[in-house]
């Protein structure tokens, strides 16, 4: 249970992110409201992974589903650069994050 609320919470925070580009976009009441929402809901459910998991392990999962997710999002949605040294390095981000779970108890 603690993992599924560890994605949860990094899906959450690439949320997050993808609200704050909007909120730059469009200076509205509802696009800060659903930053608000995203990422409140990501710490909540970061702390209940951390219940189970240990900090640093779910700290630096959450932190590398956040940062590969919003670099992706960034790309999909806001045509951010897709150069091959950025998706080499997005690689290497997603395979720590799945190191990280292999080698965890």
């Amino acid at each position: 249970m603690a993992w599924i609320a560890l994605i949860i919470a990094g899906l959450l925070e690439m949320t997050g992110v993808a609200m704050m580009a909007r909120l730059h976009e469009k200076k509205n009441l509802t696009s800060a409201v659903l930053l608000i929402i995203s990422f409140g809901g990501s710490f909540l459910f970061l702390s209940m992974a951390m219940e189970t998991l240990s900090m640093g392990l779910a700290y630096a999962i959450w932190t590398g589903i956040g940062a590969a997710g919003g670099a992706i999002l960034g790309m999909i949605f806001y045509k951010e650069s897709v150069a091959p040294m950025r998706l080499f390095f997005l690689g290497l981000i997603i395979a720590s994050v799945i190191g990280l779970k292999l080698v965890s108890p």
